[in-house]
C-alpha cells in the first residue's frame, strides 16, 4: 500500500504534518510520497501577488522527509501544468508515482484554476483505481485564546504582525529563516554590537522589530540572539534587512560568506528611532539583557 499527498507545504506546519501522520498510517510499510510545487504556483498565476514563502524549497524537503515523507516529488510549476483539467492533472500524477490512497485536507482544490476539490477527488478516484482520505482542519488556540485552523496564509500573517509566539504554536517550531551573512554597514562594531547581517533570500521576514531568538552556527552550536528586522530609522535607513547580534560569542560576526540559521522566539519591541547614540545603546543593552533573560527558557543550560 503507498499513499501520496499534494501541496505547497508551504512552511511544513502542524497541519501538513496531520497529513504525513495519515499518509503514514495508510501506507503501513509502504511508500508515502508528498508531491509539491517549484516555484510556487503564485509565481506563475498571480506574479502581482507573489507569496512570500515560509521555507526555501531544500528546508521544505528536508522536513518533510523527516516528518514521515520516504519521497518528495517537486513538480515544475509551469502555466501547461497548472492549467490542466483536474482528470488530466490525476492522470499526470499516476504516470508520475505510484499510489494507492491520496490523503488530503478538507480544504483541497486542484486543476484548472482550482475548480476542483475532494468531492471530484473521490469520484476520480473511484474511476482510476485508488482511494481518498479526507484529513479535518487541525486547530491551535492563539495566545489571545482564540482557536484557528492551522494555514500557511495565517502563519504569513501572524508573522507579518510580529507574532512570533503565536506562528509556533501553528508550525509546531519557531519560524525559521537561514541564510549567508553578507556585509551590512559595519556600524555594529563600532558600537560595541556587531551584528551579522543576513541574505534570507525570498523567505518571509517577521514584522519590522527586535526579536529575542537562536543563531544556529555552521557547526550546529545554538547561541542566543538579538535579531533587529527593518530599516535602522535612527541611521536613516531605507532597505528593509535582518541582522542579528550574536550574545557572548567571541567570533568575527560582522565577517561574511558564511551561513547562518535564525529563529525568532519573542518580539520584544517595535523598531525605535533615537535622537543620538547614547540612548540607543542603553535600550540596545537591555535589549540583550532580556534576550539572555528568555534564553533561559528556551536554550539549554
Amino acid at each position: 500500500m503507498s499513499s501520496l499527498m499534494i501541496g505547497n507545504f508551504d512552511g511544513v506546519h502542524l497541519g501538513h504534518l496531520a497529513l504525513l501522520e495519515r499518509s503514514r498510517k495508510h501506507a503501513g510499510g509502504g511508500v508515502v510520497t508528498a508531491v509539491t510545487f517549484e516555484p510556487h504556483p503564485s509565481v506563475i498565476l498571480r506574479p502581482e501577488r507573489r507569496v512570500d514563502r515560509l521555507l526555501p524549497p531544500e528546508a521544505r524537503r528536508r522536513l518533510l522527509l523527516e516528518a514521515g515523507a520516504d519521497s518528495v516529488v517537486e513538480l515544475p510549476a509551469t502555466r501547461e501544468l497548472l492549467d490542466l483539467c483536474a482528470a488530466d492533472f490525476i492522470d499526470m500524477l499516476q504516470e508520475r508515482c505510484d499510489f494507492d490512497v491520496m490523503v488530503e485536507g478538507a480544504d483541497f482544490r486542484f486543476g484548472r484554476h482550482r475548480a476542483a476539490g475532494v468531492s471530484e477527488l473521490i469520484e476520480l478516484g473511484r474511476t482510476r483505481g485508488f482511494s481518498v482520505e479526507v484529513v479535518e482542519d487541525v486547530d491551535v488556540e492563539l495566545e489571545d485564546r482564540t482557536l484557528v485552523p492551522v494555514r500557511s496564509t495565517l502563519i504569513r500573517w501572524l508573522l507579518r504582525q510580529g507574532r512570533v509566539v503565536d506562528a509556533e504554536r501553528a508550525l509546531g517550531r519557531a519560524h525559521r529563516i537561514e541564510g549567508t551573512v553578507v556585509k551590512g554597514d559595519q556600524r555594529g562594531r563600532t558600537l560595541g554590537y556587531p551584528t551579522a547581517n543576513l541574505d534570507h533570500g525570498a523567505c518571509l521576514l517577521p514584522g519590522d522589530g527586535i526579536y529575542s531568538g537562536i543563531g544556529v552556527l555552521p557547526d550546529g552550536a545554538r547561541v542566543p540572539a538579538a535579531i533587529s528586522v527593518g530599516t535602522k530609522p535612527t541611521f536613516g535607513g531605507s532597505e528593509r534587512v535582518c541582522e542579528a547580534h550574536l550574545l557572548d560569542l567571541d567570533a568575527p560576526l560582522d565577517d561574511y560568506g558564511w551561513d547562518l540559521e535564525l529563529e525568532f522566539k519573542r518580539f520584544i519591541h517595535e523598531q525605535l528611532t533615537f535622537e543620538s547614540v547614547e540612548p540607543l545603546l542603553q535600550r540596545m543593552s537591555r535589549d540583550c539583557d532580556l534576550v539572555r533573560h528568555h534564553a533561559r527558557e528556551f536554550l539549554p543550560s
